[in-house]
């Protein structure tokens, strides 16, 4: 007698692909020799200090969901994007950006080791990210992985994004303005994520521009959501500082629209989501269940 199988919740399927991940990046760490002690210490201390796993759940969720063989390529890019991220937010809460004390529920990366090997951490996970799609990923599509995340990452990216985030401090932007902010400051690593998992996957071209348009929505989702996160919630909750935006002078979106107008675009962002990838049908019922549970962190 046969059974069918109960689909995942989100949280498991976060749990699942980022334990992958995690266990994938941890072994390529343990076989990097040559690395000072005090700087690999300062690294897994970011690293592995938990969080959603977003970026790396969606490498794998989506590379599932196109059916994927190359699974090697897609945990390197997995793992890359969990490096990637952990940099920015080691440098984002440094006292030059923005001077946070607690992240993923203890002290930052700074308060412990100092702001010096803070930098030289997250200077030391940038180039691993690279290095790890360029050693363990597929040679033949290696280098396309490569520029895709760096692309994503860089001066048009989300470093690019965190400049106009600073720059637009006490300043009053249009929501124009401000989605192009957040695609770039946020949603170029959330689509990167999803556009990486494809390519390990051959997908052809109509289903990666479905799931760039899918992951196009999901980044806006996260980012209304983690406005609204900021006003809402506790540092408890959170693990890292809230209410702190309004007084940076930052742009937001719940400064713009107000709050009841946010959470209407952050459920139209996630509609859009899940429109965007109807074709795929059910192989990508789980990148369903992350859009929904993007906005079901709050709303």
């Amino acid at each position: 007698m046969s059974t069918v199988a109960t689909p995942l919740s989100a949280p498991e399927i976060l749990q699942r692909h980022g334990d992958a991940a995690m266990a994938f990046v941890d072994e390529f760490l343990a076989s990097r020799k040559n690395v000072p002690d005090r700087l690999m210490e300062s690294m897994r201390y970011s690293l592995l200090a938990g969080g959603k796993r977003l970026r790396p759940g969606l490498v794998m969720e989506t590379f599932e969901s196109c059916r994927g063989n190359s699974r090697n390529s897609a945990l390197a890019c997995a793992g890359a994007l969990e490096l990637i991220h952990t940099f920015s937010l080691v440098h984002d809460d440094l006292p030059a950006m923005d001077d946070d004390d607690l992240r993923r529920g203890r002290l930052t990366n700074h308060k412990v080791f100092g702001e010096a090997m803070a930098i030289l951490a997250g200077d030391g996970m940038v180039t691993l990210a690279f290095e790890l799609i360029a050693e363990k990923a597929d040679s033949k599509i290696a280098a396309r992985l490569v520029v895709e995340l760096a692309n994503a990452t860089g001066p048009s990216g989300m470093i690019g994004g965190q400049v106009l985030d600073i720059d637009s401090e006490n300043q009053s932007l249009s929501l124009d303005q401000l989605k192009k902010l957040h695609r770039l400051k946020t949603g170029a690593l959330i689509i990167a994520s999803c556009r990486l998992g494809a390519l390990c996957a051959a997908a052809d071209e109509f289903t990666l521009d479905a799931i760039t348009r899918y992951a196009e929505h999901l980044g806006l989702a996260f980012q209304i959501v983690d406005d609204l996160l900021d006003v809402t919630s506790t540092p408890e909750q959170m693990g890292k500082a809230t209410q702190k935006d309004q007084g940076k002078g930052k742009n937001t979106y719940p400064v713009l629209l107000g709050m009841d107008a946010s959470r209407t675009q952050a459920r139209r962002e996630v509609a859009g989501a899940i429109e965007a990838i109807a074709s795929l049908g059910p192989s990508a019922d789980g990148l369903r269940a992350l859009a929904n549970f993007v906005v079901d962190r709050n709303l």
